[in-house]
């Protein structure tokens, strides 16, 4: 849980830092999109050339982004074993029982890790580079159009934030709950299944305590200094879209475009 990445905000000046948060946000859900419909290995070698350069710009360390592969493993392992085992294909590889591998299989398991991976990355350099203040911004700015048939954009693009801001938060709770635990000999990794999920319930208990203090504290904190949502609300830096968002956009737009070619081509 401490290893997770997504919510964290890494300062530093940087070209990738330095962009319209609108258009980090449209692109990071452009680039979710096109990595949907990638089906070679070309594809994905394109998205990682992508990512890679994009790390590079923002100048954020790559351990810092990859440390966030951690805490979806098992999720990695688990949906690989399901493709793994359960696609069927005319190459069989290995035949057990009704147990059986082919090589559709593992090419279909593969591509789901990679697929992953990207999906992580890619939303991993948005918030590492967006704070949270920014990302609201971007949000509501993008929202706005729907305040006219009585959505309330402002509310949303808060919540959603704060709800993002407080995943590695709620993450190092855990943690600390977790040693703490350990120190008075309770035992996580004892046990069968059932065992394990009432293991589970000294760690859930304080962890939901600690959500709510944490809620209530921030409450009273924005109450404290007069929040009204967006009523007379100004903001002191206002967003407006350079040369260097327009030049994004369009390596965007390229990127559209090579993986466009690894599908169709």
């Amino acid at each position: 849980m401490s290893k997770i990445t997504i919510g964290q905000f890494y300062p530093i000046n940087s070209p990738v830092h330095r962009l319209d948060p609108r258009v980090k946000i449209l692109g990071t859900i452009f680039y979710i999109t096109v990595l949907l419909f990638v089906n070679h290995f070309a594809g994905y070698i394109v998205a990682a050339v992508f990512i890679a350069l994009v790390t590079a710009i923002s100048r954020v360390p790559p351990a810092l982004i990859f440390r966030g592969l951690r805490a979806i493993i098992f999720i990695l392992i688990f949906a690989s074993l399901i493709n793994l085992f359960f696609t069927r294909g005319e190459h069989v590889l290995f035949a057990f029982g009704f147990i059986s591998i082919t090589l559709e299989g593992v090419v279909f398991a593969v591509q789901m890790i990679c697929r992953l991976v990207l999906l992580i990355l890619g939303s991993s350099i948005l918030t590492l580079t967006t704070s949270p203040i920014r990302l609201t911004d971007g949000i509501e700015a993008l929202l706005r159009p729907l305040k006219y048939v009585g959505v309330p954009s402002h509310d949303i693009a808060m919540m959603m934030t704060i709800a993002l801001r407080f995943i590695p938060t709620l993450a190092d709770e855990m943690e600390k709950i977790t040693k703490a635990q350990k120190a008075r000999g309770a035992q996580f990794d004892n046990g069968g299944l059932i065992s394990r999920a009432k293991s589970l319930v000294p760690l859930l208990v304080p962890l939901f305590v600690s959500a709510f203090k944490r809620a209530d504290e921030l409450a009273t904190a924005m109450e404290a200094r007069c929040y009204r949502g967006d009523i007379g609300r100004t903001k002191m830096k206002s967003s407006r879209i350079k040369r260097s968002d327009v030049f994004a956009m369009l390596i965007m737009l390229a990127f559209f475009f090579a993986i466009f070619a690894t599908r169709y081509l």
